[in-house]
């Protein structure tokens, strides 16, 4: 089964932080997103571009309407999206676990939602 996990984080707690803080939490996630690798069971890793970046696209009228930004408003945002394959929810769970999101960051709001998969298409 796959496994999508979504990384959380909260912009107005991140964005209180002191700049020292950020770096040193921020510096601590490639080793730990390496170990999560190195399971071999990661198919995708990604950190999210600022919501300031994204477009959004909604049907209407059967073309798609386009907008700068996203369209949801929320108090946390997506910054990384991870896709992981496992035999078990409770392996998909321990493989979460891995993630920066999981363990760190928490005066940011950092936060995973891991979500199966009804479906996964491959390009490689």
């Amino acid at each position: 089964m796959k496994y999508l996990g979504l990384a959380y984080y909260n912009p107005e707690k991140f964005a209180a932080m002191a700049p020292d803080d950020v770096q040193a939490l921020v510096s601590q996630c490639p080793p730990m997103d390496e170990q999560m690798r190195a399971t071999g069971k990661v198919l995708v890793s990604a950190s999210l571009s600022e919501p300031k970046d994204w477009i959004t696209l909604r049907p209407q009228g059967g073309k798609p309407r386009i907008s700068d930004g996203p369209y949801t408003e929320a108090k946390e945002m997506v910054g990384g999206l991870f896709i992981i394959e496992a035999e078990s929810r409770d392996e998909a769970t321990r493989l979460a676990a891995m993630h920066p999101a999981a363990s760190l960051g928490e005066a940011g709001g950092w936060g995973i939602e891991l979500i199966p998969m009804d479906s996964f298409l491959s390009w490689c």
